[in-house]
């Protein structure tokens, strides 16, 4: 009996399920079940009980207390919001010019990848909990700490400012410039995976184009937006994506998520609150997903 051979699309779908069958287990066995928790929490008020806990319905107190009546919420849900704007392009920006610099051909190429992967692993929550428990320590001595924010205090900030705005430049410019300094070590500890990224989508961009251009005259700068710029596009959609999911998931809001289940013993609010924070995102997502998706060049 001759079995059916599976089409070139077939294989492909199975593939793909078999990619992601191991998140798919997990989220079954560990993830659903908190996840349909949380959302009855988020619609109702945790009582503690003798036999454990009781959940009284309250509709959509919760939610309303979480945007109207709570005092932070707002204000943190704002500026998590405002600083992801910032930080977004300025760490798309640094990790491309970072990995178009990795990818030229010099001696130290290796060596040079791993100290800009560095800053990644040193910011790890593994390097950060080893150094909080005193297993490592990464800055020395409290005083040393000191020492380093008083001498980066110095930094004047008015002489770049001066010296951008004689440059004819406006000062809304030079404000996101002189904030993207003064961030710069939040920028290269982000960095890290999104140059990583790039540099694949580099390797991966068939060197005859850049012959065939370098035959036709074009400049290293027309390479660039006519060749580099376009190969890449596809993953500047998924290092946005990933940026964006990166920087919610360690923010303000995560904290004040938290503080407010397991400090102040509001459950509800607690879950009422990581709803609104996910819905945003989601928000905020498919929006810059649709918006970037019919940039992106595909091959």
């Amino acid at each position: 009996m001759k079995t059916a051979k599976l089409t070139l699309n077939r294989k492909r779908s199975l593939l793909g399920i078999a990619f992601i069958l191991p998140w798919l287990i997990g989220f079954i066995f560990l993830f659903a079940t908190p996840l349909v928790q949380s959302v009855r929490f988020s619609f109702s008020k945790l009582v503690i009980a003798p036999s454990g806990y009781d959940l009284e319905f309250l509709a959509w107190d919760n939610f309303r207390n979480a945007l109207f009546v709570d005092a932070n919420f707002n204000r943190v849900l704002t500026s998590s919001v405002t600083d992801m704007l910032l930080n977004v392009p300025m760490i798309l920006f640094f990790s491309l010019f970072s990995a178009t610099l990795l990818n030229q051909k010099y001696r130290g190429r290796v060596l040079a990848r791993a100290i800009f992967f560095l800053p990644v692993i040193l910011a790890s929550n593994a390097v950060a909990a080893a150094e909080s428990s005193g297993l490592i320590n990464l800055m020395g001595d409290a005083s040393v700490v000191d020492e380093m924010g008083q001498s980066t205090s110095g930094y004047n900030v008015m002489s770049m400012v001066m010296l951008l705005s004689e440059a004819g430049l406006p000062m809304s410019f030079i404000d996101y410039i002189v904030n993207a300094i003064l961030r710069i070590y939040d920028i290269i500890t982000s960095s890290g995976v999104q140059i990583l990224i790039f540099l694949a989508a580099l390797q991966s961009v068939p060197g005859t184009m850049y012959e065939v251009a370098k035959m036709e005259g074009a400049t290293a700068y027309e390479s660039f937006w006519k060749i580099t710029f376009p190969m890449v596009s596809p993953l500047i959609l998924t290092n946005v994506i990933y940026t964006i999911i990166d920087s919610f998931s360690g923010s303000a809001v995560t904290d004040l998520i938290y503080t407010t289940a397991f400090k102040t013993q509001n459950f509800g609010l607690s879950s009422a609150m990581s709803w609104l924070y996910s819905l945003l995102v989601g928000v905020i997502l498919v929006i810059i997903g649709v918006v970037l998706s019919k940039r992106v060049h595909y091959n």
